[in-house]
């Protein structure tokens, strides 16, 4: 880990809140809007479905790339001919979107970013579409070098090809770079495939899973970053 100039981070669950009270809001906001005689909860599930179905196939490299605006198209109209819903898949789909943009910052965020101006190259690398990453880049207001979205970069974590295109975009090797992101799967194990280290962001300290690579460090807050990069980078 030594040599290390740049730092890179994840968006959702890392600096932007994320999780299931969010999407239940948002889900209840498309119900509101379109007058759907359904609970958030169960349109929630139903539509899940589909969803997990699109992430699990994004990663084989066996399909088409789909934007999460047009696989949760997708999946809106599954999920309201299920449901025997009158819904309107277009309005649903960016409602969601709009949502996500608006996700509050974690309490450390600002803090943690604040700490490496001028000290470290800081950039992003989030499974997002481009219109969402641009609405957060701007509502964070920091000089990131670059950042690059699932969309732009046509795949999505952990596939080797989009930390790759990053590294790529920096000019540096791989192992000038440090990955912070809160999964396992995506945001370690796609690290560790790319040769970038790996700052696992545990928040709710969940079990690792022993499938899958451990971080080189697992953290509960990003405040614990600086002392961690400054003790590898002496």
């Amino acid at each position: 880990m030594s040599g290390v100039t740049t730092v890179i981070f994840d968006m959702f669950n890392t600096l932007v809140k994320d999780g299931e009270v969010y999407w239940i809001e948002s889900f209840q906001k498309v119900i509101d809007k379109q007058g759907l005689g359904v609970s958030a909860a169960e349109l929630r599930l139903e539509w899940s479905t589909g969803d997990q179905s699109f992430r699990e196939q994004r990663v084989t490299g066996r399909v088409p790339f789909e934007s999460y605006r047009e696989a949760w198209r997708r999946s809106f109209q599954r999920t309201f001919a299920s449901l025997g819903l009158n819904g309107d898949s277009e309005r649903a789909v960016e409602s969601l979107i709009g949502d996500m943009g608006r996700r509050p910052l974690h309490n450390d965020t600002r803090e943690a970013l604040e700490w490496l101006k001028g000290k470290y190259r800081v950039a992003v690398l989030s499974n997002v579409d481009d219109c969402v990453l641009e609405v957060c880049l701007e509502r964070l207001d920091y000089p990131f070098e670059a950042a690059l979205s699932s969309e732009a970069a046509r795949c999505y974590k952990p596939r080797p090809e989009l930390f790759g295109q990053l590294v790529g975009r920096l000019g540096i090797r791989p192992e000038e770079a440090v990955y912070v992101g809160d999964k396992q799967y995506e945001d370690v194990q796609g690290a560790r495939d790319s040769g970038i280290g790996s700052f696992w962001i545990n928040r709710d300290e969940i079990a690792a899973n022993p499938d899958l690579p451990d971080p080189d460090y697992c953290a509960t807050t990003l405040l614990e970053l600086p002392a961690w990069l400054s003790e590898r980078t002496r």
